[in-house]
């Protein structure tokens, strides 16, 4: 399809790409509750997760626990698994799952970002951990990382199970889709040309051809001038040892576009109050915008995090950011969950 060789799909919406090599995301003293993933339901979709306690984990306590989401194309084994296990560090139980489609979950056609089932998927992570033993129903919080983070403030809207909220790197996967990144804007021409193949493509595989997948991140040898310097770090991360997963596979279905044209998670933050809302973005990341955007919108108790220095990728994994933000973090979820010292 020529269509891709004009336009960079992920200059405009590839914010949360994955690789090829293992993710080193155990944090020392955390346990992993079961040798194999923990698995709920997810509307049609099995999902498997991973549940974190702390080294001093009390069988005979409940906890308050967080749902940790994944980046758009990622898996619970990167930066949602790092983050988990951190905050289970702090006390906290945390969970990380592959969304359906993803990694170990259940969903066809495989690597879809389908903005409905992903809301849906932190929704029953939720009721899972809510009937958990170890697990204080009353003082569940959510996290979400890059478009993880979209959906997470998305589903808080109407999910008053959730006591607090918050995103680091937050990315709106349909603002993106219409409008672009920081550095990266999309065209009406560009725009209209994605939204017609998505179109065209719905109406194939009804027809019953196979689904249209392309890779998010484009080779190395494919790079041009005109490669930027977000989808580099994105490369960095998602397709070298630093972060990539051999369960991400670095694709994304053509259909899946067209689901997020219309899609808009962050018009009604303030149905999140009185719950807390904290969001976390980098100070020179092009997803900096959607932070503020969901910040503008949101009514109180909200705060803004911005991280001096910091790009979109280097809130994932690097520990001058992430050492801070989890500090943040537990703060944040200690006061909202009522966590006792």
């Amino acid at each position: 399809m020529q269509f891709f060789k004009k336009y960079s799909l992920c200059a405009a919406v590839g914010a949360c790409l994955c690789g090829s090599a293992c993710a080193q995301t155990v944090a020392d003293g955390v346990n992993t509750i079961c040798s194999s993933p923990v698995e709920f339901q997810s509307g049609a979709y099995k999902i498997a997760g991973n549940l974190y306690l702390s080294k001093g984990f009390d069988a005979s306590k409940k906890y308050p626990a967080i749902v940790v989401s994944h980046p758009w194309g990622g898996v619970k084994e990167q930066t949602a698994g790092l983050y988990a296990q951190r905050l289970a560090q702090k006390g906290f139980v945390t969970f990380a799952y592959d969304a359906a489609y993803y990694g170990q979950s259940e969903g066809q056609p495989r690597d879809t970002e389908d903005p409905a089932q992903r809301v849906q998927d932190i929704r029953s992570a939720v009721g899972y951990l809510a009937s958990r033993s170890e697990v204080r129903p009353d003082a569940i919080g959510t996290l979400g990382i890059c478009a993880g983070g979209g959906y997470t403030l998305h589903e808080a809207q109407t999910d008053p199970r959730v006591k607090a909220v918050a995103s680091v790197a937050a990315y709106d996967v349909g603002g993106a889709f219409r409008n672009g990144i920081t550095g990266s804007p999309v065209t009406e021409e560009q725009y209209q040309q994605t939204l017609k193949a998505a179109a065209e493509e719905w109406s194939r595989v009804a027809a019953g051809d196979k689904p249209t997948v392309f890779k998010l991140l484009p080779d190395k040898k494919d790079w041009t001038k005109d490669t930027n310097a977000f989808t580099k770090e994105a490369y960095s991360y998602y397709r070298e040892t630093r972060g990539a997963s051999p369960n991400a596979k670095n694709l994304c279905t053509l259909a899946s576009f067209g689901l997020h044209a219309g899609y808009y998670p962050l018009e009604h933050m303030d149905r999140i109050s009185p719950r807390p809302v904290l969001l976390i973005g980098g100070e020179k990341a092009e997803s900096l915008v959607f932070s503020q955007q969901a910040y503008d919108k949101a009514a109180e108790p909200k705060e803004l995090m911005v991280v001096p220095g910091a790009t979109h990728f280097a809130l994932y994994d690097k520990e001058e950011y992430v050492g801070p933000i989890v500090e943040k973090l537990t703060k944040f979820y200690g006061s909202a969950l009522n966590v006792k010292d």
